[in-house]
This record gives structure tokens, C-alpha cells and sequence, in this order.
């Protein structure tokens, strides 16, 4: 999949990819919802391996662009909103919302760059906020699949909890195998009653080399990257 970026500013990473590859082994179906879509990869990478309705919500100009280019590029049928998604009112409620949002905690140091910055820390979506939404335009027993800061687990649990949702499957990923937890890849689901499910950890790196289970999902997404200016 071609997937055209900023020149500067914010791009996606190895988090995208991964989230791509844990909401795939859901096999989600019907209407999707993309939240702070970015380039679009998290939603068109779905769209394009399950027969899904995709739309986005994003509220950066520039990303919704590229966003229009990578659904155009690769032949994916895409709505995409320019807004912000707390203020999102769409036509109807959602099957899967998915996500990979900006979760950096308020005290990090912050980017000066504003693409960055809108894309990477949670003053911009804050999670209370966030969840609270997301509860709302989601379908009876339906789901939401995200990836977050691994510190912020129990904190993502309690909001989850607060909303009527519950965790029914995790993964934590590591950078390696002697280090901590880096994200968090999460699958909720609101009204549930499920005990949550914890996959087995999911180490990133072997040495300096991306692991075999890496190397797969890269090679599963196929993505190849072109930075330009398009505006």
C-alpha cells in the first residue's frame, strides 16, 4: 500500500502497524469509524484486507488530504470528516471504532512542531472525553480497538469502566524482551460481561533487528511510504 506523508511534521510508525495486525485478528466487519485517522493508515490498511464501510474522522487539515490521496492511491472507497471528533455528530452508530490517538500524558515534554503535537499528546483528546464519546456512537455489544501508553493502562481501565465499556482482550508490546511494556493494544467492548483476555507479550525487537513476528506484520502491510508536500 502506497501511503503518502508530510515532509516534515508527523508520521506513522511501528504502533499503526501493529494495531492494524491485532484489530485484523478480530475480523471486523460492517461500519468502521477511524478516529484522528492521520494519513489514514490504521483504517485503509482494514479496509483494504476486510469488506468493511470505512470512515475517518480527523481533525488537521493537512492529514485529511493525505488522507484522501492514500484512499484515492489505493483504490479504497473512504468518507473522511474534518473535524474534531468530540464534536462529531455522525448519521448513525458504529460496529468498530477504531483508533490510534494521541496519548502522550500532559507532563511529557511537548513538541513545538504543531502537527506533532496535535497528533501525539492526550491534551488533545483526553481520554474521559474520548471514551465517553466513542460509548455513544458505538452499536449494543459493539467494539473499540486502540492502542495507548502501557503506563496508562489502569488508568485507560477505570475510564473504560466509567462508560459502561470493559477490556475483553489485551496485548502489551515491548521493544524487547528485558524491557517494559512500551503501548498497550486494546479491545473494549461496551455492555460487556467477558473476563478480559491477555495475549501473550509481544516483543518488537530481537537484538537490533525487528523480531520475526515484526517482520511478519510488516510484511503483511505491504506499506511503502512517500513523503511530499501536497498542499
Amino acid at each position: 500500500m502506497k501511503l503518502y506523508q508530510p515532509e516534515e511534521g508527523y508520521c506513522y510508525n511501528s504502533d499503526s502497524l501493529f494495531l492494524y495486525n491485532f484489530i485484523s485478528s478480530l475480523s471486523p466487519k460492517g461500519r468502521v469509524l477511524d478516529v484522528g485517522a492521520g494519513c489514514g493508515i490504521v483504517g485503509l490498511l482494514v479496509a483494504r484486507d476486510f469488506s468493511i464501510t470505512l470512515e475517518a474522522v480527523e481533525k488537521q487539515a493537512a492529514f485529511v488530504e493525505y488522507a484522501k490521496k492514500n484512499a484515492q492511491a489505493n483504490n479504497i472507497t473512504y468518507s473522511i470528516f474534518h473535524t474534531d471528533f468530540l464534536e462529531f455528530m455522525p448519521d448513525g452508530k458504529y460496529d468498530y471504532i477504531i483508533s490510534n490517538p494521541p496519548f502522550y500524558p500532559s507532563g511529557a515534554q511537548k513538541s513545538g512542531n504543531e502537527m506533532v503535537f496535535q497528533a501525539r499528546y492526550d491534551v488533545n483528546l483526553p481520554m474521559d472525553s474520548f471514551f465517553k464519546k466513542v460509548s455513544r456512537l458505538l452499536k449494543p455489544k459493539s467494539h473499540f480497538v486502540f492502542c495507548y501508553d502501557a503506563t496508562q493502562f489502569g488508568l485507560v481501565c477505570a475510564a473504560l469502566d466509567r462508560v459502561k465499556m470493559r477490556v475483553v482482550d489485551v496485548q502489551f508490546v515491548h521493544p524487547k524482551i528485558d524491557r517494559t511494556a512500551s503501548i498497550v493494544l486494546v479491545h473494549a467492548r461496551n455492555g460487556s460481561a467477558s473476563l478480559m483476555k491477555v495475549r501473550e507479550p509481544f516483543i518488537s525487537f530481537d537484538g537490533d533487528k525487528p523480531s520475526q513476528k515484526a517482520q511478519q506484520i510488516y510484511k503483511k502491510a505491504k506499506t511503502e511510504s512517500i513523503k511530499c508536500q501536497i498542499l
